[in-house]
């Protein structure tokens, strides 16, 4: 199903976890009076009897803060601090102390702590100490939370080019998803950029600094498909001489791509549709599970519904798959986007081939406009590799003759591009742009109007 961002009631919508307190506390009294005061507030409480224990329950960005006694037994409550602090400095620590151990509160303080209790402290003194931590925590989460979409939008906008709504709303649905746990299928013609957006996907998520592995279905060899993707055990098969782990567990943490899904051998769906459900993968001549954190993307440019009707395609798989499609629209869809795409295909060119990066001529510019482009954006960037090399700006050059729009609607497409283009480069200085295109203002504000830029 495509999903409509702008729908509340999306079940990718998700709704941010409360933030938690976790108590540090070896005394079973004492932990579970600092839980109860804590949870008669509606605070969100966890409780350990140990720095071990707390250890195991705090990562990167614990969605809360720790109020820990000093004096634990193994690793103590200073030691735990340090520990804590090494892994997120902005991480809110308070520290309890006995009786009599002001040195220790001093150190703790020193060392980074949040704040300290001295025992014997009131359930209201805890409460209030823990929701300022809490609160001091929101906010540093919400922050890091806003730079990383930043980021992630900053890293769309530099990939998928284009400014057609086609493409905006692309856009936005990769940046809402990214960091969901969703399994996306992304459907569309071929040259579409079906690849460039699953990378996008995984760039614009927490799991971008682990490994993005594409896979191609359809380029690999039945017979070596279940070794490569699962992994196989030294001795499973003539020839495997070592243990070797496959494209799944490679993944590990990060992001699965498996181009042309469709082109799947259905034995191996079985396997995939199990490592779906459970996130497990049995590698080929083992019988022992191996967990697995993958998030997988599939992609695919045939009907998967209707292939899985005709049982061409295992209908469980395609609905364990189908949670969020993303479709991608053909270029003949989106012919606004023409001119800024061939222009960062003919600057990257330009780079590799150590050529100038000649602009295409308005004639050239209305010829690409004009044309419904079978290839998508990939015979577009071919293109623009032939005109940095000299070798002309003709497209459909080698191929039958293509069914051109109507000359209306080609001039209308091509006059809508150069606008658009003429107020990317000025920066929607009407000014600018009128001059440029040598307009009057007037008329240049009619056909903003008119083509809703």
């Amino acid at each position: 199903m495509a999903i409509d961002p702008n729908h509340a009631d999306s079940p990718d919508a998700i709704e941010p976890a409360p933030l938690t307190v976790l108590i540090v506390e070896d005394d079973p009294d004492v932990r579970l009076g600092c839980e109860q005061a804590l949870r008669l507030e509606g605070i969100a409480t966890r409780a350990v009897a140990s720095a071990e224990a707390a250890l195991r329950e705090v990562g990167n960005h614990f969605p809360g803060v720790v109020v820990s006694d000093i004096r634990l037994p193994g690793i103590d409550g200073m030691a735990l601090l340090h520990e804590l602090r090494s892994r997120d400095d902005a991480l809110p620590v308070v520290m309890v102390t006995g009786h009599g151990d002001v040195s220790l509160a001093v150190q703790a303080m020193k060392a980074g702590a949040y704040h300290f209790l001295e025992k014997p402290f009131s359930p209201e003194r805890l409460v209030e100490v823990a929701q300022r931590a809490l609160e001091k925590r929101r906010l540093v989460l919400e922050v890091a939370e806003l730079r990383r979409k930043l980021a992630g939008r900053d890293t769309l906008q530099a990939r998928l080019i284009g400014h057609s709504p086609s493409i905006e709303r692309l856009r936005k649905l990769i940046a809402d998803l990214a960091d969901t746990a969703a399994n996306v299928l992304i459907h569309g013609e071929t040259g579409t950029g079906k690849e460039l957006v699953a990378r996008c996907l995984h760039e614009a998520s927490s799991r971008r600094a682990r490994h993005f592995v594409p896979i191609n279905c359809g380029g690999l060899p039945e017979q070596l498909f279940e070794s490569e993707i699962f992994g196989h055990e030294a001795g499973s098969f003539t020839g495997a001489a070592r243990r070797r782990i496959g494209k799944i567990e490679h993944a590990e943490g990060g992001t699965l791509f498996l181009d042309e899904i469709e082109s799947m051998p259905m034995q191996m769906q079985i396997k995939l549709l199990r490592v779906l459900q459970e996130r497990v993968v049995e590698r080929l001549g083992s019988n022992t599970p191996v967990p697995v954190n993958t998030r997988v993307v599939a992609a695919t440019k045939a009907d998967l519904k209707a292939l899985s009707a005709a049982g061409q395609f295992r209908a469980d798989l395609y609905y364990r798959l189908n949670v969020v499609t993303l479709e991608l629209p053909p270029l003949r869809e989106r012919r606004e986007d023409v001119p800024p795409l061939f222009e960062h295909f003919v600057a990257q060119a330009a780079l590799r081939f150590e050529r100038e990066a000649q602009p295409a001529t308005p004639a050239e510019l209305a010829a690409l406009m004009a044309y419904p482009w079978p290839g998508n954006v990939r015979e577009l960037r071919n293109l623009a590799e032939r005109h940095v090399l000299g070798l002309g700006c003709n497209p459909g050059q080698g191929t039958a003759e293509p069914a051109a729009l109507p000359l209306a609607q080609a001039v209308e497409q091509f006059e809508r591009a150069m606008i658009a283009d003429a107020m990317r480069r000025h920066e929607g200085n009407l000014s600018r742009a009128s001059e440029a295109l040598g307009i009057a203002k007037t008329t240049l504000f009619d056909k903003v109007r008119k083509y809703r830029l």
